[in-house]
Protein backbone atom coordinates (compact mmCIF):
# COMPACT_ATOMS: atom_id res chain seq x y z
CA UNK A 1 0.00 0.00 0.00
CA UNK A 2 3.02 2.29 0.02
CA UNK A 3 4.65 4.40 -2.66
CA UNK A 4 1.88 4.17 -5.27
CA UNK A 5 0.34 6.83 -7.45
CA UNK A 6 -2.90 8.26 -6.04
CA UNK A 7 -5.52 9.97 -8.21
CA UNK A 8 -6.16 13.57 -7.18
CA UNK A 9 -9.50 15.12 -8.07
CA UNK A 10 -10.39 18.73 -8.74
CA UNK A 11 -13.40 20.23 -6.98
CA UNK A 12 -15.26 19.86 -10.29
CA UNK A 13 -14.39 16.16 -10.37
CA UNK A 14 -15.72 15.76 -6.84
CA UNK A 15 -18.96 17.48 -7.84
CA UNK A 16 -19.37 14.79 -10.50
CA UNK A 17 -18.59 12.09 -7.95
CA UNK A 18 -21.28 13.58 -5.74
CA UNK A 19 -23.84 12.77 -8.42
CA UNK A 20 -22.76 9.12 -8.42
CA UNK A 21 -22.73 9.12 -4.62
CA UNK A 22 -26.30 10.36 -4.46
CA UNK A 23 -27.42 7.53 -6.75
CA UNK A 24 -25.88 5.04 -4.32
CA UNK A 25 -27.47 6.77 -1.31
CA UNK A 26 -30.91 6.74 -2.94
CA UNK A 27 -30.61 3.10 -3.95
CA UNK A 28 -29.64 2.07 -0.42
CA UNK A 29 -32.52 4.09 1.02
CA UNK A 30 -34.91 2.31 -1.31
CA UNK A 31 -33.56 -1.10 -0.33
CA UNK A 32 -33.93 -0.14 3.32
CA UNK A 33 -37.61 0.70 2.81
CA UNK A 34 -38.20 -2.82 1.46
CA UNK A 35 -36.22 -4.71 4.09
CA UNK A 36 -38.84 -6.99 5.64
CA UNK A 37 -39.41 -10.62 6.58
CA UNK A 38 -40.07 -12.85 3.58
CA UNK A 39 -38.20 -10.63 1.14
CA UNK A 40 -35.42 -12.49 -0.69
CA UNK A 41 -31.93 -11.12 -1.08
CA UNK A 42 -32.40 -11.30 -4.87
CA UNK A 43 -35.45 -9.07 -4.58
CA UNK A 44 -33.32 -6.52 -2.76
CA UNK A 45 -30.79 -6.76 -5.59
CA UNK A 46 -33.51 -6.09 -8.15
CA UNK A 47 -34.78 -3.09 -6.18
CA UNK A 48 -31.28 -1.60 -6.03
CA UNK A 49 -30.55 -2.30 -9.69
CA UNK A 50 -33.77 -0.60 -10.79
CA UNK A 51 -33.07 2.43 -8.59
CA UNK A 52 -29.52 2.84 -9.89
CA UNK A 53 -30.67 2.70 -13.51
CA UNK A 54 -33.65 4.97 -12.86
CA UNK A 55 -31.22 7.68 -11.80
CA UNK A 56 -29.18 7.27 -14.99
CA UNK A 57 -26.26 5.30 -13.58
CA UNK A 58 -24.93 1.76 -13.98
CA UNK A 59 -24.20 -0.70 -11.14
CA UNK A 60 -20.45 -0.81 -10.49
CA UNK A 61 -20.53 -4.32 -9.07
CA UNK A 62 -22.32 -6.16 -11.88
CA UNK A 63 -19.67 -8.04 -13.84
CA UNK A 64 -16.80 -6.69 -11.74
CA UNK A 65 -14.23 -9.49 -11.84
CA UNK A 66 -17.15 -11.76 -12.69
CA UNK A 67 -19.45 -10.75 -9.82
CA UNK A 68 -22.99 -11.73 -10.93
CA UNK A 69 -25.19 -9.14 -9.19
CA UNK A 70 -25.68 -5.40 -8.74
CA UNK A 71 -25.28 -5.33 -4.94
CA UNK A 72 -23.89 -7.56 -2.21
CA UNK A 73 -26.41 -8.66 0.43
CA UNK A 74 -24.69 -10.27 3.42
CA UNK A 75 -26.81 -11.78 6.19
CA UNK A 76 -25.86 -12.51 9.83
CA UNK A 77 -22.43 -14.20 9.83
CA UNK A 78 -21.79 -13.19 6.22
CA UNK A 79 -19.44 -10.21 6.35
CA UNK A 80 -19.25 -9.00 2.75
CA UNK A 81 -19.66 -9.96 -0.91
CA UNK A 82 -22.57 -12.38 -0.47
CA UNK A 83 -24.31 -13.01 -3.79
CA UNK A 84 -28.07 -12.28 -3.76
CA UNK A 85 -30.31 -15.29 -4.27
CA UNK A 86 -33.40 -17.09 -2.96
CA UNK A 87 -32.60 -16.65 0.74
CA UNK A 88 -35.67 -15.26 2.52
CA UNK A 89 -35.04 -12.75 5.27
CA UNK A 90 -36.40 -13.38 8.73
CA UNK A 91 -37.19 -11.01 11.59
CA UNK A 92 -34.00 -10.27 13.51
CA UNK A 93 -31.61 -10.91 10.62
CA UNK A 94 -28.63 -8.57 10.42
CA UNK A 95 -28.38 -7.52 6.77
CA UNK A 96 -25.51 -5.62 5.16
CA UNK A 97 -26.13 -4.15 1.70
CA UNK A 98 -23.10 -2.93 -0.26
CA UNK A 99 -23.86 -0.84 -3.34
CA UNK A 100 -21.80 0.87 -6.05
CA UNK A 101 -22.75 2.97 -9.05
CA UNK A 102 -20.89 4.67 -11.86
CA UNK A 103 -22.26 7.84 -13.48
CA UNK A 104 -20.46 9.72 -16.24
CA UNK A 105 -17.30 7.78 -15.48
CA UNK A 106 -17.23 8.49 -11.71
CA UNK A 107 -17.91 5.98 -8.94
CA UNK A 108 -19.75 6.02 -5.64
CA UNK A 109 -19.60 3.17 -3.11
CA UNK A 110 -21.41 2.71 0.20
CA UNK A 111 -22.79 0.06 2.53
CA UNK A 112 -25.40 0.00 5.26
CA UNK A 113 -26.27 -2.65 7.86
CA UNK A 114 -29.84 -2.91 9.09
CA UNK A 115 -31.78 -5.35 11.24
CA UNK A 116 -34.96 -6.84 9.81
CA UNK A 117 -37.83 -5.79 12.05
CA UNK A 118 -35.51 -4.75 14.88
CA UNK A 119 -33.10 -6.95 16.77
CA UNK A 120 -31.80 -7.93 20.15
CA UNK A 121 -29.55 -5.53 22.09
CA UNK A 122 -26.35 -7.34 21.10
CA UNK A 123 -27.11 -6.99 17.39
CA UNK A 124 -28.19 -3.38 17.79
CA UNK A 125 -24.93 -2.68 19.64
CA UNK A 126 -22.89 -4.31 16.86
CA UNK A 127 -24.61 -2.37 14.09
CA UNK A 128 -24.42 0.99 15.87
CA UNK A 129 -20.82 0.46 16.94
CA UNK A 130 -19.83 -0.32 13.34
CA UNK A 131 -21.70 2.72 12.05
CA UNK A 132 -20.01 4.90 14.63
CA UNK A 133 -16.60 3.39 13.81
CA UNK A 134 -17.11 4.43 10.19
CA UNK A 135 -17.77 8.02 11.22
CA UNK A 136 -14.76 8.01 13.54
CA UNK A 137 -12.66 6.84 10.62
CA UNK A 138 -14.12 9.46 8.29
CA UNK A 139 -13.50 12.24 10.81
CA UNK A 140 -9.88 11.10 11.16
CA UNK A 141 -9.29 12.08 7.53
CA UNK A 142 -9.56 15.71 8.59
CA UNK A 143 -6.37 16.80 10.27
CA UNK A 144 -4.61 13.46 9.81
CA UNK A 145 -1.32 13.47 7.97
CA UNK A 146 -1.27 9.87 6.81
CA UNK A 147 -3.84 7.27 5.88
CA UNK A 148 -2.84 4.88 8.66
CA UNK A 149 -4.30 7.32 11.18
CA UNK A 150 -7.76 6.32 9.96
CA UNK A 151 -7.14 2.72 10.96
CA UNK A 152 -5.69 3.77 14.29
CA UNK A 153 -8.78 5.86 15.06
CA UNK A 154 -11.15 3.00 14.22
CA UNK A 155 -9.06 0.48 16.16
CA UNK A 156 -8.92 2.72 19.24
CA UNK A 157 -12.68 3.23 19.17
CA UNK A 158 -13.43 -0.49 18.89
CA UNK A 159 -10.96 -1.29 21.66
CA UNK A 160 -12.59 1.32 23.89
CA UNK A 161 -16.05 -0.09 23.19
CA UNK A 162 -14.90 -3.58 24.11
CA UNK A 163 -13.40 -2.35 27.36
CA UNK A 164 -16.30 -0.13 28.37
CA UNK A 165 -19.09 -2.62 27.58
CA UNK A 166 -17.34 -5.97 28.21
CA UNK A 167 -18.65 -7.16 24.85
CA UNK A 168 -16.42 -8.93 22.36
CA UNK A 169 -15.78 -7.21 19.06
CA UNK A 170 -13.51 -8.18 16.19
CA UNK A 171 -12.07 -6.07 13.37
CA UNK A 172 -11.87 -7.85 10.03
CA UNK A 173 -8.35 -7.13 8.77
CA UNK A 174 -8.37 -9.16 5.57
CA UNK A 175 -10.53 -6.59 3.77
CA UNK A 176 -10.00 -2.83 3.89
CA UNK A 177 -11.19 0.49 2.51
CA UNK A 178 -9.73 2.03 -0.62
CA UNK A 179 -9.31 5.00 -2.88
CA UNK A 180 -12.10 5.66 -5.37
CA UNK A 181 -12.71 7.88 -8.40
CA UNK A 182 -12.70 6.93 -12.07
CA UNK A 183 -12.33 3.35 -10.86
CA UNK A 184 -14.19 1.70 -8.01
CA UNK A 185 -11.00 0.48 -6.34
CA UNK A 186 -7.96 2.72 -6.43
CA UNK A 187 -4.85 3.28 -4.34
CA UNK A 188 -4.38 3.57 -1.46
CA UNK A 189 -5.70 0.80 0.75
CA UNK A 190 -7.29 2.14 3.95
CA UNK A 191 -6.89 -0.29 6.88
CA UNK A 192 -9.53 -0.41 9.58
CA UNK A 193 -6.95 -1.36 12.22
CA UNK A 194 -3.77 0.08 13.70
CA UNK A 195 -0.56 -0.57 11.75
CA UNK A 196 3.06 0.33 12.46
CA UNK A 197 3.47 2.01 9.09
CA UNK A 198 1.23 5.01 8.51
CA UNK A 199 1.33 4.91 4.71
CA UNK A 200 0.61 7.68 2.23
CA UNK A 201 0.08 11.32 3.08
CA UNK A 202 -3.49 12.58 2.94
CA UNK A 203 -4.03 15.62 0.74
CA UNK A 204 -6.73 17.70 -0.88
CA UNK A 205 -8.38 16.04 -3.86
CA UNK A 206 -8.14 12.52 -2.48
CA UNK A 207 -11.29 10.41 -2.26
CA UNK A 208 -11.69 7.33 -0.10
CA UNK A 209 -14.18 4.60 0.70
CA UNK A 210 -14.05 4.20 4.48
CA UNK A 211 -15.58 0.84 5.42
CA UNK A 212 -15.03 -0.91 8.74
CA UNK A 213 -16.25 -4.50 9.03
CA UNK A 214 -16.83 -5.47 12.66
CA UNK A 215 -17.90 -8.78 14.17
CA UNK A 216 -19.44 -9.83 17.47
CA UNK A 217 -16.61 -12.34 17.88
CA UNK A 218 -13.14 -12.75 16.42
CA UNK A 219 -11.84 -10.98 13.33
CA UNK A 220 -11.10 -14.14 11.35
CA UNK A 221 -13.00 -14.83 8.13
CA UNK A 222 -13.37 -17.58 5.53
CA UNK A 223 -14.44 -17.37 1.88
CA UNK A 224 -17.08 -19.78 0.63
CA UNK A 225 -16.74 -22.02 -2.40
CA UNK A 226 -18.53 -19.46 -4.60
CA UNK A 227 -15.34 -17.42 -4.36
CA UNK A 228 -17.19 -14.31 -3.14
CA UNK A 229 -19.15 -14.77 0.08
CA UNK A 230 -17.04 -14.00 3.15
CA UNK A 231 -18.20 -15.33 6.53
CA UNK A 232 -16.88 -15.00 10.04
CA UNK A 233 -14.71 -17.97 10.97
CA UNK A 234 -16.47 -18.37 14.33
CA UNK A 235 -20.04 -17.89 12.97
CA UNK A 236 -20.44 -14.62 14.90
CA UNK A 237 -22.60 -11.93 13.36
CA UNK A 238 -21.02 -9.07 11.42
CA UNK A 239 -21.81 -5.52 10.35
CA UNK A 240 -20.41 -3.38 7.53
CA UNK A 241 -20.78 0.37 7.03
CA UNK A 242 -19.19 2.38 4.24
CA UNK A 243 -19.23 5.86 2.72
CA UNK A 244 -17.36 7.59 -0.10
CA UNK A 245 -15.57 10.68 1.21
CA UNK A 246 -13.72 13.53 -0.51
CA UNK A 247 -10.96 15.50 1.23
CA UNK A 248 -10.90 19.15 0.13
CA UNK A 249 -8.98 22.18 1.42
CA UNK A 250 -11.93 23.53 3.43
CA UNK A 251 -13.41 20.29 4.74
CA UNK A 252 -14.77 16.84 3.96
CA UNK A 253 -17.68 15.92 1.70
CA UNK A 254 -19.35 12.57 2.39
CA UNK A 255 -20.59 11.97 -1.13
CA UNK A 256 -22.87 9.02 -0.36
CA UNK A 257 -24.87 10.79 2.37
CA UNK A 258 -27.84 12.99 1.47
CA UNK A 259 -26.66 15.75 3.83
CA UNK A 260 -22.96 15.33 2.88
CA UNK A 261 -22.41 13.99 6.40
CA UNK A 262 -23.06 17.42 7.89
CA UNK A 263 -24.83 16.22 11.04
CA UNK A 264 -22.33 13.52 11.97
CA UNK A 265 -19.27 15.61 11.06
CA UNK A 266 -20.48 18.61 13.05
CA UNK A 267 -20.76 16.42 16.15
CA UNK A 268 -17.15 15.38 15.61
CA UNK A 269 -15.89 18.93 15.02
CA UNK A 270 -15.15 18.44 11.31
CA UNK A 271 -16.09 21.04 8.66
CA UNK A 272 -18.04 20.16 5.52
CA UNK A 273 -16.53 21.33 2.25
CA UNK A 274 -18.30 24.18 0.50
CA UNK A 275 -19.71 24.10 -3.01
CA UNK A 276 -21.89 21.02 -2.60
CA UNK A 277 -25.63 20.93 -2.20
CA UNK A 278 -27.27 18.71 0.38
CA UNK A 279 -30.19 16.69 -0.97
CA UNK A 280 -33.53 17.87 0.32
Amino acid sequence: MFGRRIQRKSREDVVRMRSAGLVVARALDEVGRHLEPGRTTMELNEIADAAIRRWGAVPSFLGYEGYPASVCVSVNDQVIHAIPGPLELQAGDVVSVDCGAVLDGWHGDAARTLIVGGGDPQDEFLVETTRRAMWIGIAALWGARRIGEVGRAIDAYITDQEASTSRQLGIVEEFVGHGIGTEMHQDPDVPNYATKRLGERIGAGMCFAIEPMITAGGGGVVTEEDGWTVRTADASRAAHWENTVAVLPDGLAVLTEADLGRTELAALGVPVASGFEAER
